[in-house]
């Protein structure tokens, strides 16, 4: 959870940053990428709270291999799925997010290591397997803020 709590801490530091963006580098600000973040942790740990390990099947995916193994998640090959695709958002309204998603992220120790996300691409991913996902997908995401942030100094 450390790692999960350094990623947040460093998007928390970008937070008054928002409003910036580069469309070369992506079609969306720095607020987007926060808040989608944020999203997708919140989701994922929801999903892992009410998932019964007797359901869990495991399946190879080429994906997940690939993504895992490099430990990177390639750019500009997914688009983001609606639930997890942020509306409205502002300076305040992220404040309050990164709170309650380190309140989430908090739990994750105190769940069944067999509890389960299903992710769209990647299959059925244990709770080990789903920190991992949290970690690459933010790392992801603040890598594109740092080229935003770069490119606008």
């Amino acid at each position: 959870m450390e790692k999960l709590h350094k990623l947040l801490t460093e998007l928390e530091n970008n937070i008054s940053n928002q409003d910036v963006i580069d469309v070369a580098i992506s079609k969306s600000n720095i607020g987007w990428h926060i808040e989608h973040i944020l999203l997708v942790i919140n989701s994922v740990v929801a999903s892992i709270k009410d998932s019964d390990s007797l359901h869990y099947k495991w399946s190879f995916k080429m994906s997940r291999l690939i993504v895992f193994t490099m430990n990177k998640i390639p750019r500009g090959r997914a688009k983001s799925p609606k639930v997890v695709a942020p509306k409205t958002y502002d300076e305040e309204l992220l404040k309050k997010h990164v709170e309650i998603t380190k309140e989430a992220i908090n739990q994750l120790p105190s769940f069944d290591k067999n509890k389960y996300f299903n992710h769209p691409f990647f299959g059925n991913l244990k709770l080990n397997k789903s920190i991992k996902f949290l970690e690459l997908h933010s790392n992801h995401h603040l890598k594109i803020i740092k080229d935003i942030i770069e490119s606008n100094t």
